[in-house]
């Protein structure tokens, strides 16, 4: 999927992204030596920067880790497609806040206490089963990996925009080089700084994807004759029928017939946003309860950038911007409309608008192989020292399967797995959500209901077709409603009647239960609580439990 023709590299954009590029570069690398503990070589070092983390690092890594390239180009090419519909991430990003202000403090509280590195730690712990923790394990990783992808998508695209490459009729070293030098750059500095080089540099990415729609959201309308004009000419583009569906191109306003389909897509991203390991990992790398509780109430500002950032959406329709590819039609409005050096300002927004999140999700992604698959099943013994050098090799392995998906694959691929991972994670919620305040469902049950919810989810996204393509919609018939609704709530929903209803049948005939490492005063405690220690050695997190 390309630009429908080449335009040639634009030098001054490229020195420009070449130059913030390399600022980060050297960041990252710096960041290994920043609030550096003596001893290193552990996952709560490398791995949650020392649990150290204030307000505002938090807020910055949080941002930089929630919204990504992937997001700064995906939302407004989303609007640029189909029109309103796409605007549904603005809700959920305002929903979310009020639902993890009720359990990220309880989960950071007891991570704390225990020692745990991640979400499956947890769930071992408070359910004594090995087998769920594995399970949550795997879906966070598989949900990961084409999220990580959709980063260097977003590089990817900017490249293509700035003419990098040469081309496609360029042989695939000189097409890919690039992206193959961003994607080494990356993992070395991951490798050497952990979650300190993200949380370094997200400063300055969260800066200037500020500043980039601040300079949009009133240079671009004043060129294209106001929002009046705007939103006229992008009505007329909606309304428009597409020969090859019958059906108009999309809508300024969603229709009362898509009501369900955006309300229950907008709620089911809300439950899950947080749940993703990458989340987590930010979360956990706080030093207090009162960072998460503060972060729930400043992070929405991001939700106002990205109303904001859908907008472009209509502003490339209204100028008539004309891409294969619709992930590159804002890099392609960009390079028309701004001045070629602003135009490389905005590029590098968006460039290492990729490398915060992709860092960070490698990192997330390469604890839970190493805590909850290496050491639970293949080395129970490792200390901390291997396991920091072990999660090290594997976020390595997980960014180069994300190339994988990029340089191998139609971009489609990764597109559907990461819908795919949305529909996943939500169905963690019963076990990690849901154990954060009761321990009545039984572990057999919870395993089940993840593997029907996972199991019906898959399937129905499967069968389900989308705008563009035969399988993997998002939205279909709820059962019993007869409304088109998100296929991944309706799943959850599943999952939980079958939690519930096997709670009661396992419970009844004395199936045995796990031994719950926790107690009530774990979820409320906070750093400098008499027995929560902040030095807690990542290797208490491994005490054995049941399967």
């Amino acid at each position: 999927m390309t630009l429908s023709a080449p335009h040639g590299v634009n030098g001054v954009a490229l020195t420009v992204f070449i130059i913030f590029f390399l600022a980060v570069t050297v960041m990252g690398f710096l960041a290994a030596k920043w609030r550096r503990a003596e001893n290193a070589d552990n996952l709560d070092e490398w791995g949650l920067g020392g649990r150290s983390f204030g307000t505002w690092i938090t807020w910055f890594l949080l941002g930089g880790d929630l919204y990504t390239a992937y997001t700064f180009v995906a939302v407004p090419a989303a609007i640029y497609a189909g029109g309103a519909a796409g605007f549904f991430a603005v809700p959920y990003t305002i929903l979310c806040y009020p639902l993890v202000f009720t359990f990220l403090p309880r989960l950071w509280s007891v991570a704390h206490k225990h020692g745990y590195v991640t979400s499956s730690d947890f769930v071992r712990g408070r359910f004594g089963s090995k087998g769920l923790s594995l399970a949550l394990a795997l879906t966070g990783i598989l949900a990961t990996m084409p999220y990580i992808a959709l980063q260097l998508v977003g590089i990817q695209a900017v490249l293509d925009v700035m003419g990098v490459g040469g081309g496609a009729n360029a042989n695939w070293f000189v097409k890919d080089l690039p992206l193959l030098i961003a994607f080494g750059v990356l993992a070395a500095y991951t490798y050497s700084s952990g979650l300190r080089a993200p949380a370094l540099i997200a400063f300055v990415k969260d800066t200037l994807i500020y500043i980039v729609i601040a300079v949009a959201i009133i240079y671009i309308p004043i060129k294209l004759g106001g929002f009046g004009e705007i939103f006229s000419k992008s009505g007329h583009a909606f309304a428009a029928v597409n020969p090859a569906t019958g059906q108009p191109r999309g809508s300024l306003v969603t229709g009362p017939q898509a009501q369900w389909a955006y309300a229950t897509l907008a709620l089911g991203s809300a439950m899950a946003l947080f749940l993703y390991p990458h989340s987590v990992t930010a979360v956990l790398s706080s030093k207090n309860r009162n960072v998460i509780r503060r972060n729930t109430t400043i992070l929405p500002l991001y939700s106002l950038m990205l109303g904001l950032l859908a907008l472009l959406g209509f502003m490339a329709v209204a100028a008539g911007i004309k891409v294969q590819n619709g992930q590159l039609a804002i890099p392609q409005l960009f390079a028309d409309m701004f001045p070629d050096w602003f135009t490389g300002v905005a590029f590098a927004a968006i460039g290492i608008g990729a490398l915060v999140p992709a860092a960070i999700m490698s990192i997330a992604a390469a604890n839970l192989f190493t805590r909850n698959i290496y050491k639970d099943f293949i080395r129970p013994d490792a200390s901390p020292e291997h396991e920091a050098k072990v999660s090290k090799l594997a976020s390595l392995l997980v960014k180069v399967g994300a190339l994988v998906f990029v340089l191998t694959m139609d971009k489609t691929v990764a597109i559907n797995f990461q819908l795919l991972g949305g529909i996943w994670i939500l169905q963690t919620v019963p076990a990690l959500v849901g154990g954060l305040f009761t321990r009545w469902p039984h572990r057999w049950a919870l395993l089940s209901g993840w593997a029907v919810g996972m199991g019906y989810g898959t399937w129905r996204a499967y069968e389900t077709p989308s705008a563009t393509q035969d399988h993997f919609g998002n939205t279909n018939l709820i059962p019993f409603i007869g409304e088109k609704g998100y296929i991944g709530l309706t799943a959850f929903v599943l999952n939980v009647l079958v939690v519930v209803v096997l709670t009661f049948v396992l419970k009844a005939v004395g199936a045995p239960d796990g031994v719950d490492q926790t107690s009530a005063s774990d979820y409320t405690a906070d750093a400098g609580d008499p027995g929560v220690s902040p030095d807690l050695p990542p290797a208490t997190a491994g005490a054995p439990g049941g399967h």
